[in-house]
């Protein structure tokens, strides 16, 4: 039998309604009244940001993203009375968990679920106990780790970028079936709920020209080195195609994009690791993996370690650099587990590629020659849920000081390359604490623009990139530490207005002439002579190390 229900006589008498209903009918009646208010402040916060809500097992996120991957916002609550929501449940693309400096170092060596690498820091003498030895000691590690990483280096890279292929130096490109590159791309709408990264990733993944900034410039995303590599190694002059004539095996697996693509949907840990049990399995089936075990093959990842050794209390990230089989190859990632040693940091790509090189002297030319009218800048933004952060007091003192210019990325004022650059191509030095990880892109396009990069954590930098960066970390940067900071014991722009205009000449004359040319990715039909870019310094230590296996 059908039953009509009037939604007019459901309605109780106004005087029988409970008091609670009242007073959520008065509110109601007041919202309306300002309805014209709401209305407009909701295009503005549209304008400047978008949102998505997420829903992750029992828990929902209501996410909001004010001008990248990188920023994401986040309320969660849960599903279920009572429930306890981990922290942070739901993060931006970067790290996971959120651990920084001497943090990181303390729950590498209080966690053996975390890293594999404790037993082998006990071997060492490390003590798990998070004394001031056993820190040290960790560090100690780390340090050699990085000497031997220098020690593969080639010494081609001291050389104009003629590369030799004699001797046994082929490399070995691997066509890997399209689902675990070429499929990845094709998704590039679909990965962030938000953005569409298809512009970012198009013209061969480095994005749409910059004209304005010069010959070379594109909108380069941050997450986009997997396949601006894979371009620059299926045109390498050493490439082969016979297996049995190769010393390298490139891997073309887009690992980052692959996580990238289920970090906002709700999806098993079964899924998030498929892709990756797909290449092991495909890898092992092939004759060069069995015959060294994987110690002569090489992939690129372009996101941070810990996006790819997933903790069992997080939904973040895959498990790929946790399976047993990926412990032998070498990984270039743009930020590398430290205790790994056979994770290798590589510059994060910046948003110039040069073809020639008549481009990078102009560009050279150009970063000498700019008026610095301004000591120190700051592009960032504020962390208020991150309690360890030094972010919010450099942003008081920068702002307190006339001698710094501030630049609010949480109100998109970073959307744009070209302004994030004028700003650094304007400062003599450029603040770069830690974000959600220790490595910052921001560093690279501070160095690409000549600015002094002021570091607060060895792990931004010092700990990262034996290859790219020299051991002398004077040279090019400054250094603060985060705990003086933290206790108001610095003021950074007095500590940097005591440097002489002379030191900051010459700081910045070695980061335009010496090290600019290996920070930066040629594009894919680059035909440098004189000089070694970031993919040739890589790939030419990668081709010595192999070398002597």
């Amino acid at each position: 039998m059908a039953v009509s229900v009037s939604k007019k006589k459901s309605r109780l008498p106004r005087r029988s309604e409970p008091r609670e209903v009242v007073f959520l009918h008065s509110i109601l009646v007041k919202l309306l009244h300002r309805l014209p208010s709401l209305l407009l402040l909701l295009i503005l916060l549209f304008l400047w940001s978008s949102s998505a809500t997420i829903i992750s097992s029992n828990i929902v996120h209501l996410c909001v993203s004010s001008r990248k991957v990188g920023n994401l916002y986040c309320l969660s609550a849960g599903t279920q009375p009572n429930l306890e929501i981990p922290i942070p449940p739901v993060k931006n693309t970067s790290a996971d968990p959120q651990i920084t400096s001497t943090a990181r170092i303390k729950q590498v060596v209080e966690d053996p679920v975390l890293e594999q690498p404790v037993d082998h820091l006990v071997e060492k003498g490390v003590s798990k106990d998070t004394d001031e030895g056993g820190l040290a000691d960790a560090v100690k590690i780390v340090e050699e780790q990085l000497k031997l990483h220098r020690s593969w280096a080639s010494n081609s890279n001291q050389a104009p970028a003629t590369t030799t292929c004699t001797g046994g130096r082929g490399i070995y490109v691997y066509e890997l079936p399209p689902k675990f590159n070429k499929d990845l791309m094709s998704q590039c709408s679909d990965m962030i709920p938000w953005s569409d990264l298809c512009k970012f990733l198009s013209n061969q993944a480095l994005g749409e020209p910059i004209p304005e900034l010069g010959k070379g410039w594109y909108q380069t995303h941050q997450y986009s080195l997997e396949p601006i590599f894979h371009s620059r190694v299926l045109k390498h002059p050493c490439r082969v195609y016979n297996e049995d004539e190769a010393k390298l095996f490139y891997v073309p697996y887009y690992g980052g994009l692959d996580i990238l693509r289920w970090h906002f949907k709700n999806v098993s840990d079964e899924v998030k690791d498929g892709l990756g049990l797909d290449l092991v399995k495909w890898l092992e089936s092939q004759r060069p993996w069995t015959r060294n075990s994987g110690k002569d093959h090489v992939l690129v990842l372009g996101k941070i370690s810990w996006d790819f050794r997933r903790v069992s209390a997080s939904s973040w990230g895959s498990r790929l650099l946790e399976l047993q089989q990926m412990q032998n190859p070498i990984k270039l990632l743009i930020e590398r587990n430290p205790w790994h040693v056979n994770e290798i940091g590589i510059p994060h790509p910046t948003h110039f590629h040069p073809r020639s090189d008549a481009d990078l002297l102009a560009w050279q030319l150009r970063v000498a020659r700019s008026s610095r009218r301004s000591l120190v800048s700051f592009a960032g933004a504020a962390r208020p849920g991150s309690p360890d952060s030094i972010r919010s007091v450099l942003i008081n003192q920068c702002t307190d000081s006339e001698h710094c210019m501030f630049l609010n990325c949480s109100r998109g004022g970073c959307d744009q390359p070209g302004s994030v650059i004028e700003l650094f191509m304007e400062s003599e030095f450029c603040l770069q604490p830690p974000g959600d990880s220790p490595t910052r892109k921001s560093v690279f396009d501070s160095l690409v623009a000549g600015c002094i990069p002021v570091l607060f954590d060895p792990f931004t930098a010092y700990y990262q990139y034996a290859w790219h960066l020299p051991e002398d970390h004077g040279k090019y940067s400054v250094f603060v530490g985060q705990d003086e900071v933290k206790e108001m014991k610095v003021n950074v722009v007095d500590r940097l207005m005591k440097i002489s205009a002379l030191e900051r000449e010459a700081m910045r004359r070695f980061i335009a002439y010496e090290l600019l040319p290996g920070l930066v990715y040629g594009d894919s039909n680059s035909e440098l002579e004189n000089f070694q870019d970031a993919f040739s310094i890589a790939m030419n230590n990668l081709l010595e190390r192999v070398s002597r296996l």
